[in-house]
């Protein structure tokens, strides 16, 4: 039996509909938007991937896109505690959202923040 978390919350729709949430909260975030390009779908697109293959399912992130080189990719935006604080909302609210055993949404939110934490560059 597969026990990732990919698994336990229901693989790939739960990663594009959680992503799919959060976009919502930037599309309207005044800080959030000019950070992301006009079409969000291949940034929907490329978290969605990253997500999944980051949580035990398929690989399809590495296979189209590489390494994900997280701090490199974000570099050139200005991820300010202000900005970070924004995306953690954002996303907070997606996951809040969400149907999930109570200890997947801790170990969830758990990982956004240490990754928000860590992307902040300014």
């Amino acid at each position: 039996m597969d026990d990732t978390f990919y698994a336990r919350v229901g693989g790939s729709p739960f990663f594009v509909e959680l992503v799919q949430r959060f976009y919502e909260g930037v599309e309207a975030d005044e800080l959030l938007r000019p950070m992301y390009p006009v079409d969000l779908e291949p940034g929907k697109v490329a978290l969605s991937d990253f997500l999944v293959q980051y949580w035990g399912g398929p690989t399809t992130y590495a296979e189209t896109r590489g390494h994900p080189r997280l701090r490199l990719r974000h570099a050139p935006f200005a991820i300010t505690k202000r900005a970070r604080d924004a995306w953690l909302s954002h996303m907070g609210v997606a996951v809040a959202a969400m149907e999930m055993d109570p200890s997947d949404r801790a170990e969830l939110l758990a990982y956004f923040d240490m990754a928000a934490h860590q992307l902040r560059n300014r």
